[in-house]
């Protein structure tokens, strides 16, 4: 194993894993050297309150304190939970709006040579579009890569952008 899913919107909202709690399972997966893909995203509630960067921020900032500049590792997930598994998706515009966010938040911290990954609802119609968005670096496949055929059409778009 080489890669850990942390803070994930399903172990957020089943397990009511805070972000305290992310932050300490970064600490550990690195510490063993895993490569955490930390998840950061806002609720539709949240998104329609206007309170997305204020979210991402706070995700984002609990994990960033905790490791006292050892964010080099990481690999960030923007997954808006008003677009998992709703069919609803962030366009290009939004999803890269977030992503540019995030890249400055880890330029802070000397980590923007971060992966950022798009992980709501990804599929073949949006893969190619959304890989194409300068701080998008891939995808982060749910639902999608239960298809064989809808996995190797993103791959296959990612390999183009």
């Amino acid at each position: 194993c080489r890669y850990v899913i942390i803070g994930h919107s399903e172990r957020r909202a089943n397990y009511c894993e805070t972000d305290a709690d992310t932050a300490q399972k970064t600490r550990t997966a690195l510490a063993a050297n895993l490569c955490p893909i930390l998840c950061v995203g806002e609720t539709l509630a949240e998104r329609e309150a206007d309170e997305t960067f204020a979210v991402i921020e706070r995700q984002l900032n609990a994990v960033l304190n905790a490791l006292d500049g050892d964010a080099a590792n990481l690999v960030i997930a923007y997954e808006p939970v008003w677009a998992i598994g709703t069919g609803k998706t962030a366009t290009p515009d939004q999803a890269q709006a977030v992503h540019h966010f995030i890249r400055a938040q880890l330029a802070k911290c000397d980590a923007a040579q971060c992966r950022i990954l798009y992980g709501g609802s990804m599929k073949p119609q949006n893969a190619a579009e959304l890989i194409a968005q300068a701080d998008i670096d891939g995808g982060l496949i749910g639902g999608a890569a239960l298809s064989a055929d809808d996995f190797l059409a993103i791959c296959k778009a990612a390999g183009s952008a």
